[in-house]
């Protein structure tokens, strides 16, 4: 059980001041909160098909998204998380709810990730920031020009993304970084719907691991992509060149609207990464020149 109300322990968000309850209810102020107390709350697989599939714009989805509760195991533990805290940061207040994909809503390049942290984003409230992978990602990011600043702490610390977005495949912070299969296909259509409005003006998708590297070829194929069978193995550097899907092929979450957001998307290349992890950069798995090599790629790409 989540402490809420007069029995919740409210402690002042490091940046702004104001005190939170941990998880952060909707619409209470948050730093780039996407959600107010109204918006609708889905709790099973089905229902986020339903509501993925009919939402016309990123400021719905994303608000939607911020507050899933469709994965019990992964609502449990990113809320428990939330109470419980990491000592260090014990006098903080954690977002503890699903994390929206974040960055420019025309972008050009795309990285996909896995999940939250479950003491970075599932804390601070917006993705690799506030751990020691996103002080990797987004020094690398400043340097490939798809940054504004080298560093990110928090939500609302003046960090932008140049012409780039970043998502994960699960939105919530799952137990042991472990989402199970039928996690991973619950939250799937959320990312569908976010690929069907952003592929109009992507010509690059970062795919941070294995598992992001799975994820985003499964959407993409959604979204009428041929993808080459069998599917090309994931590694670091790895590019495959994805011509433009045919018109008319089946795609899914196109916004219903039928407007310009639903053009047949453009050609993209996808490129894999290794995570940024301390396992991987402790051990020297990822340089910092190994990233910086990818993602410069991608912002060559998304500025062509």
């Amino acid at each position: 059980m989540t402490a809420t109300g007069a029995d919740a322990v409210r402690h002042p968000h490091p940046l702004i001041g104001a005190e939170f309850d941990s998880p952060v209810p909707p619409g209470t102020g948050w730093p780039g909160d996407p959600a107010t107390p109204d918006t609708p709350v889905v709790t099973d697989a089905d229902s986020v098909r339903a509501r993925a599939s009919t939402l016309t714009s990123l400021t719905e989805l994303d608000a939607e998204v911020s507050v899933c509760r469709a994965c019990p195991r992964l609502v449990q533990w990113r809320e428990s998380v939330a109470v419980e805290k990491r000592r260090s940061y014990a006098d903080e207040p954690y977002w503890g709810r699903p994390i929206a994909g974040w960055g420019s809503a025309r972008p050009a390049v795309v990285i996909v990730g896995l999940a939250p942290a479950a003491h970075g984003g599932n804390r601070t409230g917006r993705i690799f920031t506030g751990d020691r992978s996103g002080d990797w990602l987004f020094a690398s990011l400043h340097r490939a020009g798809l940054a504004a600043t080298p560093t990110s702490v928090h939500a609302g610390d003046g960090q932008q993304l140049v012409n780039a977005r970043m998502v994960a495949a699960v939105r919530c912070a799952p137990p042991a970084n472990k989402p199970t299969p039928h996690e991973r296909d619950t939250c799937a259509p959320w990312l569908d719907g976010e690929l069907a409005m952003l592929l109009p003006t992507v010509r690059a998708v970062v795919c941070l691991g294995s598992f992001g590297w799975s994820a985003a070829f499964r959407a993409l194929v959604r979204q009428g992509y041929a993808v080459p069978r069998p599917r090309p193995a994931f590694g670091h550097g790895a590019r495959v060149d994805l011509p433009r899907p045919v018109r008319g092929a089946a795609r899914t979450g196109v916004p219903a609207n039928g407007g310009p957001d639903a053009d047949q998307p453009p050609p993209v290349v996808v490129l894999g990464c290794y995570h940024p992890s301390q396992q991987n950069t402790f051990t020297g798995t990822l340089t910092e020149p190994m990233l910086d090599a990818v993602l410069g790629e991608a912002a060559r790409l998304g500025s062509t």
